[in-house]
């Protein structure tokens, strides 16, 4: 009896069910599971309202604006005006989905570090978003544009756009610009203020539209767009 005592295998201790070893992960997939799908449902349901809904104001404008601002529909602002945004910041706006993947290969091929970033891309950043770089802001901007594109028309994306892009420091959609630039209304602009309201897009704090030297070019453009059919959803 002694012998086969000493000699025995030890006792081995039965092993946890790895039902019960994985319970707490498994608790907490579900949480991120639930969480991501509220999340996801939320931005869905904030797209879908402001495509019938004016955004009342933005982080950015709320932080920075200075000047008056009203809205102005679509049907409010010179053709001209839609056709020089476009020819500036998006000349395929009317192709795509969203997504220039004509110009994206052309950034990385040529290594360059300017953006490719679409009218509806900007509308997503300044609408639902913040400004500044970060991944996160990223990840959000490309979710937020495809669910633009599918409950958005072309024309609703670009009144949005121009009503909440900014023109200048603290001047902050379209009416308040032709104002405080032209003394005008934005459905009496000529090409020629059209142009350079447009040319100050990309950098709105440090360009001026009384001296830009893209506003030929951006005038060109527009014509260009007019006549090949890329403006024929404007």
């Amino acid at each position: 009896m002694v012998i086969r005592l000493l000699f025995s295998p030890p006792a081995v201790e039965p092993a946890v069910p790895p039902v019960i070893r994985w319970r707490p992960l498994r608790r907490l997939l579900i949480w991120a599971r639930w969480l991501a799908l509220r999340f996801l449902a939320l931005m869905v349901g904030l797209v879908m309202f402001y495509a019938l809904v004016n955004p009342p104001t933005t982080w950015t404008i709320v932080s920075e604006a200075s000047a008056p601002r009203e809205w102005v529909d679509i049907e409010d602002i010179a053709p001209v005006m839609r056709r020089s945004v476009v020819a500036a910041e998006d000349a395929n706006f009317c192709l795509h989905w969203g997504f220039d993947m004509v110009e994206i290969r052309k950034v990385v091929a040529s290594g360059s570090s300017r953006g490719a970033s679409t009218l509806t891309q900007q509308t997503a950043k300044n609408v639902f978003l913040w400004q500044g770089r970060s991944w996160t802001r990223k990840a959000l901007e490309t979710a937020f544009t495809p669910m633009i594109e599918a409950f958005w028309s072309k024309r609703r994306i670009l009144e949005v756009y121009l009503n909440v892009a900014e023109f200048g420091p603290g001047i902050f959609g379209i009416g308040a610009a032709a104002r405080e630039y032209y003394g005008t209304t934005p459905d009496k602009l000529t090409p020629a203020q059209a142009a350079r309201l447009a040319a100050v897009l990309p950098a709105p704090k440090t360009r001026s539209p009384r001296a830009s030297s893209r506003s030929r070019a951006i005038a060109d453009g527009a014509a260009t767009i007019a006549r090949d059919g890329r403006a024929d959803c404007l």
